[in-house]
């Protein structure tokens, strides 16, 4: 029903920025509410960001706000992760996510759909 990619992804030095995109491909793509999730090594997949499905409503982990945005444009099947002032505590596999019912769930249980993951590295 619907196939996510991620990019974007890369090595940055911290107080940089990095743009992620999820380009998705499905038939109902602008009914999602979408999110970004992150694992670090060692740790459990956590909730960064969502969005519900026209972009009217966002969700953040308390960790990323201010520094994080997230939007989409559904002309374009696509969701955005702007990352600004980051942290080495950033440095994670970051993964995005479709939810079909629109909860804009901070829990990963609430997702339909995942993408592979893009690696995200910020150094000291």
């Amino acid at each position: 029903q619907m196939t996510l990619v991620e990019s974007g992804g890369g090595l940055v030095q911290a107080g940089g920025s990095l743009r992620l995109t999820c380009a998705a491909s499905g038939r109902t793509f602008g009914s999602y509410a979408m999110g970004w999730f992150r694992q670090a090594p060692g740790k459990e997949r956590a909730f960064v960001a969502s969005v519900n499905w026209n972009g009217g409503s966002k969700y953040y982990a308390d960790s990323v706000k201010g520094r994080f945005t997230i939007s989409r444009d559904n002309a374009k099947n696509t969701v955005y992760l702007q990352m600004n002032s980051l942290k080495p505590e950033d440095t994670a596999i970051y993964y995005c996510a479709a939810d079909r019912f629109g909860s804009r769930s901070q829990s990963a249980l609430a997702y339909d759909y995942w993408g592979q993951g893009t690696q995200v590295t910020v150094s000291s």
